[in-house]
């Protein structure tokens, strides 16, 4: 059981940007993921979320293929993106955005109540307060926003999280909020794939860490 990446080829124009990457990340392993900035990392997050089809090679979610439907991901792999304001609906109030997997997947069909409900539960738990949830992003820090996106990412339930720079747009404060927030998931079983440019921060964090140049097989 695992996600595993095998002979991942990525070409932009005549561009190759990765070039037989290989990777596994297991259930309740962070695993972590360095290298300079134009190095691949974002691409590779992509194409291991079923976002991006590689030109070769292939991703599996636990022996199965990752893909998207109708552009949405299938759910046994998420997404946590850098620019929370980037990744979120500023027409949306946090409680919406928490509550996105809930609709998209039916789960949300106890009612408006029950779905507005669970939503904060999983704001709680990213350590979000209740009396925030009807803001919209421009009107919360990003630290505040980043924290709503992982509480959508615990709504989704996914096995396998990859978090793309998740830390780079916060101060130290918010960093190691939100570091120990997802490796409370890890420790609940979801494999994290941690990307970042800062090594001494993934070698404080993760079990494991690998260039995104060793990945060539």
């Amino acid at each position: 059981m695992a996600l595993t990446a095998e002979g991942v080829v990525f070409r932009h124009g005549n561009e190759t940007v990765l070039d037989r990457a290989g990777l596994r990340l297991e259930p309740g392993q962070i695993l972590g993921l360095t290298g300079p900035s134009g190095s691949g990392k974002t691409t590779l997050a992509r194409v291991l979320t079923g976002l991006r089809v590689p030109d070769a090679g292939r991703v599996r979610a636990d022996g199965t293929p990752v893909g998207t439907t109708r552009g949405r991901m299938d759910g046994r792999v998420g997404l946590l993106h850098q620019s929370p304001r980037s990744a979120t609906d500023p027409r949306m109030s946090l409680r919406r955005i928490i509550a996105e997997p809930l609709l998209s997947r039916g789960r949300g069909r106890g009612g408006r109540g029950e779905t507005a409900a669970r939503a904060a539960e999983f704001a709680a738990r990213a350590g979000l307060p209740e009396d925030l949830l009807d803001r919209y992003g421009r009107q919360v820090s990003v630290g505040q926003l980043q924290r709503a996106c992982v509480a959508r990412a615990l709504a989704a339930s996914p096995r396998y999280l990859v978090c793309d720079e998740p830390t780079a747009m916060l101060d130290a404060v918010s960093t190691a909020g939100i570091a120990a927030l997802l490796s409370s998931l890890a420790h609940g079983g979801t494999g994290l794939l941690v990307i970042s440019h800062d090594h001494a921060l993934l070698e404080a964090w993760a079990d494991r860490v690998r260039g995104i140049g060793d990945l060539a097989g």
